[in-house]
């Protein structure tokens, strides 16, 4: 059982919002898709959703065309929220599970653990608008997940949410996923793809600039991160063949380097020159890989 998406194109008259994109998601995976805004992330969910006609291609769940039919097993949180103000939490998420085909009493089931989870029990007879901009995000997500969805789809989950209510909400999304829930989400924040995913794209103009395993992306990048701290000055190492960037900071600097043999060597030289606190080799970061990918311009 997977998420098929097979050479997906949409048009909006000349413009190419999404470009003969191709990706396999398998059934349990958590999936992350990067992108500056207008990289076509939230068109290529709405695709999936069957909110959108493609122009050319065809996305399956299951080897099936997605329709009004498959709405029982996808969930989806939208990036521009959809609640209604004027209801009551507890009205709008048993008029949305009745929409998903439950039953009352499962509903209010559901709700009640995740009001419990949440730390809102209290706001289930409030009215929407009365909530916070992250409460009603808590919200949103409860209404996407309530009916225990096979795919469930977030876009930019994290946005706007304080550092307590984003760590309540991602320990909720790798809950679903262990539990077996096939995620698929979009984000800025590099940090929570490489944090949550094993599998990512990175869009840039509708079309797919790197995608697959994020340990084996980061692999082919052939460039690594080394961490120095140092007790002399380490403005010399601007110069160095094999350095591609240094970040100096108060405490040392950040190296970018093309391969190992450059770190042996940076070590060497460092150890000539002082006393060295630090010397640690990093992975690349996705942050590396996404600016090299799509351009410095997004900095």
């Amino acid at each position: 059982m997977s998420l098929l998406i097979e050479d997906l194109t949409k048009k909006f008259g000349k413009t190419t919002a999404v470009n003969h994109l191709n990706l396999k998601i398998e059934k349990g995976q958590m999936f992350g898709m990067l992108g500056a805004n207008g990289a076509g992330k939230t068109t290529t969910f709405r695709m999936i959703l069957n909110l959108l006609e493609p122009t050319e291609g065809k996305i399956s769940w299951n080897n099936e065309k997605i329709n009004y039919k498959s709405s029982q097993i996808i969930g989806y949180l939208p990036e521009e929220r959809g609640l209604y103000p004027k209801l009551k939490v507890s009205e709008q998420l048993i008029y949305l599970g009745r929409l998903r085909g439950m039953g009352k009493a499962t509903i209010l089931k559901e709700m009640n653990q995740w009001l419990e989870r949440f730390k809102v029990p209290e706001y289930k007879d409030k009215k929407v608008e009365e909530l916070s901009k992250g409460n009603q995000q808590k919200i949103q997500f409860i209404a996407s997940v309530i009916h225990r969805p096979e795919l469930l789809i977030l876009d930019e989950p994290f946005s706007g949410l304080d550092p307590v209510n984003v760590e309540l909400l991602k320990e909720a999304v790798i809950d679903l996923n262990k539990s077996g829930t096939t995620i698929v989400f979009s984000s800025h924040r590099m940090e929570h793809v490489e944090e949550l995913c094993e599998h990512l794209v990175i869009l840039h103009n509708g079309s797919p600039v790197v995608k697959g395993n994020i340990r084996d992306v980061k692999r082919s990048f052939g460039k690594m991160n080394v961490v120095i701290r140092a007790d002399f000055s380490l403005e010399f190492l601007d110069q160095l063949e094999g350095v591609q960037k240094v970040k100096h900071t108060k405490e040392g600097a950040l190296v970018q380097i093309d391969a190992e043999e450059t770190a042996h060597k940076l070590f060497q030289l460092l150890a000539t020159k002082g006393f060295v606190r630090k010397f640690e080799i990093e992975d690349p970061s996705l942050h590396d890989i996404f600016i090299e990918k799509v351009g410095a311009q997004y900095e």
